[in-house]
C-alpha cells in the first residue's frame, strides 16, 4: 500500500470536498446547501470540510474559483497582431464575459454555479462594502484595456466600463430571475454601441487638491519574492522605478489615482489586502481572476495594462510596505534606484507617492505637483 505524505492527504481531502460541494450547490444552490450533506457525499466527517474550508460561503466562493480557473486553462486567450479598435475591443469584452451566462438545459441552482452568482451570499454590510470596491476595481481595469484600444478620441473610458459591466451583470440577473429573457448576441452589440458615444469622463477627484504630502526618506528597499500578476499570471519584479499601493477592499478606488498620477516609465503595482482571508479573501481572488480570464479572451494574453495586481494573502508585500490589511487600508511608496523615496497613508496615499518629488527635483527644487 502506498503511504500518502500529509500534504498529499489534505489535497486529496480538499479535492473530494469541492467534488461534494459542486454536487450540493448545483443541486440544492447556496441558500439551501447543507455542510453535513457535503460530508456525507464526500464520505467525510464535519469536521474534515471545517478543517478545510471554514464556513459554507468560503467553501462556495472556492467551488466558483474552481471553476473559473479550469475554464480559463481550458481556453486559450487568443493572440492579437495589433490592438482593437475600441467598439471592436468593447463588444469582445463582453462575449467573454457572456460566456459564463447559463445552457438552456441548466437546472436554476446549476446554473448559478456556471454563472458564478453570488445573489443572496454577501448580505452583510462588509460583504456588500467589498462588493463595492471590487466592482470599482473591475470598472477600472476594464477601462485600461480599452484606452488601449485604437480609437480617434483617446481619453478616460472608466464610465464607459461602468456602463458596459452595468448592462452585463443585468443580463446575468436576468439569466437567473427570467431565463430565455433577452439575447446575449443582442447584450454583446448593445455594448459595442455604448463604445460609439462619446461620455464625457474627465479625471479630476476632488480631494485631491487637499491630499497630505508624503514622508521624503531615503530608505532600504528589501522587496519580497513569489509574486504573481494575477492579471497576466506572471511573476512581479520590483527592479525598476515605480509606485506600490497597497489597498483594502474599502479603499480600492485609490488604485486609479497611483495610474493617472504615475511618472512615465514608472511601473504601478496594487496590492490588494484583507484580514479576512477565507471570505473577503477568496472573493477578491474569485472576482479578479474572473475578470482577468475575461480580459485575456478578449484582448489577447500580451495585453499590457499600466498596473500590476498582486493578491497580496500572505500580506508580504503589506509588510515589506509597512502597511497593514484592514479594509480601510491605503498606504502607499514610491521606489526609485531600488530605494524607497516617499511614504504616505491615509487618504490619498497612493496620489502622494505617485507625485512626489523625485531626488533629483528635490535638489533643483522643481516639482510635480
Amino acid at each position: 500500500m502506498v503511504r500518502l505524505t500529509r500534504a498529499q492527504q489534505q489535497a486529496r481531502t480538499r479535492a473530494a470536498v469541492l467534488a461534494a460541494a459542486v454536487a450540493e450547490f448545483t443541486e440544492h444552490g447556496f441558500a439551501a446547501a447543507k455542510v453535513d450533506r457535503i460530508a456525507a457525499r464526500a464520505e467525510l466527517t464535519r469536521g474534515a470540510v471545517y478543517s478545510n474550508f471554514p464556513s459554507k460561503r468560503s467553501l462556495y466562493l472556492a467551488v466558483l474559483l474552481d471553476t473559473v480557473q479550469r475554464e480559463a486553462s481550458g481556453t486559450p486567450a487568443p493572440g492579437r497582431a495589433e490592438p482593437l479598435d475600441l467598439p471592436d475591443g468593447t463588444e469582445a469584452f463582453a462575449r467573454a464575459w457572456l460566456e459564463r451566462l447559463p445552457l438552456a438545459g441548466d437546472s436554476p441552482d446549476a446554473g448559478k454555479v456556471r454563472s458564478r452568482s453570488l445573489t443572496g451570499v454577501f448580505e452583510d454590510e462588509p460583504g456588500r462594502a467589498a462588493m463595492a470596491g471590487l466592482a470599482g476595481l473591475d470598472a477600472l481595469l476594464v477601462a485600461l484595456a480599452l484606452e488601449s484600444c485604437r480609437t480617434p478620441r483617446p481619453g478616460r473610458r472608466v464610465r464607459l466600463a461602468e456602463l458596459v459591466l452595468t448592462l452585463l451583470h443585468g443580463a446575468g440577473h436576468l439569466a437567473e430571475t427570467a431565463p430565455g429573457f433577452g439575447d446575449p448576441f443582442d447584450v454583446a452589440r448593445a455594448c459595442r454601441r455604448l463604445a460609439d458615444h462619446a461620455v464625457e469622463d474627465v479625471w479630476d477627484p476632488p480631494h485631491l487638491p487637499y491630499v497630505a504630502a508624503p514622508t521624503l526618506c531615503r530608505d532600504a528597499w528589501t522587496p519580497p519574492g513569489d509574486l504573481t500578476d494575477v492579471l497576466t499570471g506572471r511573476p512581479v519584479g520590483f527592479d525598476g522605478d515605480g509606485i506600490i499601493a497597497v489597498l483594502g477592499t474599502g479603499r480600492l478606488g485609490a488604485a486609479e489615482e497611483a495610474v493617472r498620477a504615475a511618472r512615465p516609465g514608472d511601473t504601478v503595482t496594487v496590492a490588494l489586502v484583507t484580514d479576512d482571508p477565507a471570505e473577503t479573501g477568496a472573493l477578491a481572488r474569485l472576482r479578479v481572476t474572473d475578470l482577468a480570464g475575461c480580459l485575456r479572451r478578449a484582448f489577447g494574453p500580451d495585453t499590457r495594462l499600466p498596473v500590476r495586481l498582486v493578491l497580496d494573502e500572505r500580506a508580504v508585500l503589506a509588510t515589506a510596505v509597512g502597511a497593514g490589511t484592514a479594509a480601510g487600508t491605503e498606504a502607499a511608496v514610491r521606489v526609485q534606484d531600488g530605494t524607497v523615496t516617499a511614504r504616505a497613508t491615509g487618504r490619498g496615499a497612493a496620489y502622494a507617492a505617485a507625485t512626489a518629488p523625485s531626488p533629483a527635483e528635490r535638489r533643483t527644487g522643481t516639482d510635480r505637483a
